[in-house]
């Protein structure tokens, strides 16, 4: 069973294009766009600290949630 899907020339134009990719090549790809980093040393040891102990503040329910950053005052 095929399914179809028209779409008009002019719209296609107006958005400067169109590409079709199988959902797997495009997760590949957004996936590679993002850049990996990766911390060692005194970096990553401070990174893990800061994250066990915002997790534990959460959990004690020591966080509240904001609409922006002026919210912080």
């Amino acid at each position: 069973m095929l399914n179809s899907i028209t779409i008009a020339k002019k719209q296609i134009e107006s958005m400067g294009g169109m590409v079709i990719l199988p959902i797997r090549e495009y997760r590949r790809l957004i996936e590679q766009s993002i850049p990996t980093r990766y911390l060692t040393g005194k970096a990553a040891k401070d990174t893990d600290t800061l994250i066990k102990s915002s997790l534990l503040e959460h959990q004690q329910a020591k966080t509240r949630k904001i609409g922006s950053l002026a919210d912080l005052d």
